[in-house]
């Protein structure tokens, strides 16, 4: 296929690798910002194409993952209220929250849709007077602009009975997050390309500047991933801090001033619960008081609603890069993608997931 084959060129890859091979000269930990980059490292092996000093851990960079199991049941009370018609992308449908699912729910009779757009669920609250249309907004800075701009026509079209389910996050704090932990082992990063289109990455200097790490703005396909590693690598091996973009066909240092502007207008920062990490400081997005009729979670009062993770999933350690998913004694067996007990196993992007289809460790 034109514009990515060519990013999977073999002969390449190996090129990369024996750059990466006879550059490394002691013990190196990266970790992967995206999930998406997971299932690209895990899929095509790449990180066991890498020297053995060269250690590989994922971070938080799943939505779906981190989204906290407080807010599945937030999500879940308020689609199983007959006046709702609740909408989300497909990947959190099967996400389990302390007792069920949204697609148990929708079994059950609840008014649960998948919609490929926010925008799509606006159309239907359009269509639909007399009910009250429901989106589960969730995701990282990447489909923060589109959820925004849902809202935005909403409030100026008048449409009252449209509103968010929000649960946005953002990148940089929980990178400050897993590198002020006592338990850091991670010393450079592989950024999001596709956060980093919508925001740039000026953010991203202070923190590397901060904890003396380089941070490479990184691509999803095996070239565009091998040339990050190695990028971090001679960086680390040279002493070096700072942010570099690998994936320039994409990224500018200043992002998507448009969508940027379009996100101070309609959300703010916020104190944000990630599954199986706890609470990060202003790592969230929450709408701004002038959109609280657009606020799901005040219009349908379930703030108050909390939920105690199961002990048996380490979900979280993982997230952190502490430990990978089959170092987790119910991996492949108590939970399955069939059967997940937490969200890493049931997302696409979840690294339980890349695992679990590679045959790792099962």
């Amino acid at each position: 296929m034109r514009f990515v084959d060519e990013y999977r060129d073999e002969a390449a890859v190996a090129k990369l690798v024996a750059a990466v091979r006879s550059r490394v000269t002691r013990p190196w930990t990266l970790m992967e910002i995206c999930g998406g980059q997971t299932h690209t490292l895990i899929r095509f092996g790449i990180d066991e194409m890498l020297p053995s000093k060269v250690t590989m851990v994922h971070g938080p960079g799943c939505p779906v993952c981190v989204t906290p199991l407080e807010m599945i049941d937030r999500a879940l009370a308020i689609a199983r209220r007959p006046e709702v018609i609740f909408t989300s992308f497909g990947d959190m449908l099967r996400v389990p929250g302390s007792t069920t699912d949204l697609l148990s729910v929708k079994a059950t009779g609840g008014d649960v849709r998948i919609v490929y757009s926010p925008l799509d669920a606006l159309e239907i609250a359009r269509r639909s007077a007399g009910k009250e249309v429901v989106f589960f907004a969730v995701g990282f800075e990447t489909t923060a602009p589109a959820n925004a701009m849902a809202v935005w026509q909403a409030k100026k079209a008048g449409i009252g009975n449209f509103s968010l389910l929000a649960s946005h996050v953002l990148v940089p704090p929980a990178m400050e997050a897993i590198l002020a932990s006592p338990a850091n082992r991670v010393q450079g990063f592989l950024a999001a390309g596709h956060v980093c289109t919508v925001m740039g990455y000026r953010e991203y200097e202070p923190i590397a500047e901060r904890y003396r790490i380089p941070v490479i703005v990184t691509g999803f396909e095996p070239l565009d991933l091998l040339e990050g590693v190695r990028m971090a690598l001679e960086a680390l091996e040279e002493g070096r801090a700072g942010v570099e973009n690998q994936y320039r066909r994409s990224v500018t240092r200043d992002g998507n001033l448009p969508a940027q502007e379009l996100l101070a207008r309609v959300f703010e920062p916020c104190d944000r619960a990630w599954r199986g990490i706890g609470v990060i400081p202003r790592s969230g997005l929450r709408l701004r008081p002038e959109f609280t009729p657009h606020d799901a979670e005040r219009k349908f009062d379930v703030g108050a609603i909390t939920a105690v993770e199961p002990e048996i999933c380490i979900a979280g350690e993982i997230l952190q890069g502490l430990k990978k998913p089959h170092a987790c004694e119910a991996f492949g067996t108590l939970c399955t993608p069939e059967r997940p007990l937490g969200a890493p196993m049931v997302s696409s992007e979840g690294a339980c997931a890349a695992y679990f289809n590679a045959g790792r460790g099962r």
